[in-house]
């Protein structure tokens, strides 16, 4: 069965614009009890609520532990200080050479395009960035073009952010042309949430541009749970297959959104039913303000040696931490059973 061509009543921009960033319009819109309120307030106080409608209209009413809620409603938990938890859990201002790029593993390079998002999840490891040190005018654009054709070791661009689909396409096309002037860059990666916070962001002229570009193009979503994923995202992914543009996703095990297997079950199978590949799941990376999300790597290892009991491999993510100065993720074997004893 061919799913329902999604119709946007709507641009995609105006949909942005009118996210809901205030935490009583938020409780009032959810049903959700104003004993919430003092909590939100506090949370968004240190990292701003954000949340368009498209994914608002995902998350059950009256459910304060909706897995869809727990990731963006701001709580008081956020103002705790435990030891172990940082502004900058990757170190990237180590490896930040140039405003708007990051450079820390050899054959690939991420750049940071916007620091819009079209949702603030409370988890984000990037929830205390200085994106207004990392803006791209046309001067940094020209140093970072020059960086890269001085690195011929550098294979593979990544637009990151923020969100890097917060970025009109008029810009996104200017930026990609410029980059496939560079001989030796061979691939494109997107790292975004956009097209799943707000479908009508995947538009024809994005499609086209992703498409034809010399370089190969991959899009990376960011899906935590199985129900951030309805029709009008489906249709949105059914778009970029067509164009042949590889669709992978990356999540983030959180406690109290998709700590078991059951939820992971579920999430690898709708993501492969909408045409995308489970590709990574991440420990949670210990960013101030958010702790409350944290397991143990024993719970995350034990998970996926359920998880991995339950499905045929393709549909396995990868169990990985990245760790500041390592060259590349780490990735974590699930629990190992022998016939006497786990290990």
């Amino acid at each position: 069965m061919q799913p329902i061509p999604f119709q946007p009543l709507q641009s995609w921009q105006d949909e942005l614009r009118e996210a809901i960033t205030d935490p009583h319009a938020l409780l009032t819109q959810l049903d959700l009890p104003m004993s919430l309120l003092p909590g939100a307030q506090a949370g968004d106080a240190l990292f701003k609520l954000r949340v368009p409608y498209p994914y608002l209209s995902r998350i059950e009413k009256g459910n304060p532990n909706d897995p869809l809620l727990r990731q963006i409603l701001p709580l008081q938990q956020e103002t705790l200080t435990p030891p172990g938890y940082s502004q900058d859990p990757l170190e990237e201002q180590q490896a930040n050479p140039l405003p708007g790029l990051i450079h820390k593993y050899t054959h690939r390079v991420l750049l940071i395009l916007s620091g819009a998002c079209a949702i603030n999840c409370r988890y984000c490891f990037r929830r205390h960035f200085d994106y207004q040190d990392n803006q791209l005018g046309r001067n940094e654009w020209q140093a970072i073009l020059a960086y890269l054709a001085a690195h011929p070791e550098v294979e593979e661009v990544i637009f990151s952010g923020g969100d890097p689909l917060a970025t009109p396409d008029s810009r996104l096309e200017r930026l990609i042309k410029d980059l496939e002037q560079i001989p030796h860059l061979q691939r494109l990666r997107i790292h975004t949430r956009l097209p799943v916070v707000i479908p009508s962001r995947v538009t024809p002229a994005l499609i086209q541009l992703l498409a034809e570009t010399r370089l190969q193009s991959v899009m990376v979503l960011h899906i935590n749970h199985a129900n951030e994923i309805d029709l009008s995202v489906t249709a949105a992914m059914q778009g970029l297959r067509q164009a042949q543009i590889t669709l992978l996703n990356q999540s983030v095990l959180l406690r109290g959104v998709n700590d078991n297997v059951t939820v992971q079950k579920t999430l690898s199978k709708t993501l492969f039913d909408a045409g995308i590949l489970p590709y990574y799941l991440f420990l949670f990376d210990p960013v101030a303000g958010a702790s409350h999300f944290d397991l143990t790597e024993a719970e995350a290892r034990q998970l996926m040696a359920d998880l991995q009991a339950q499905l045929p491999g393709y549909l396995v993510p990868r169990l990985a931490v990245e760790i500041p100065g390592k060259p590349s993720k780490t990735l974590l074997a699930p629990m190992h059973y022998t016939r006497n004893h786990l290990e």
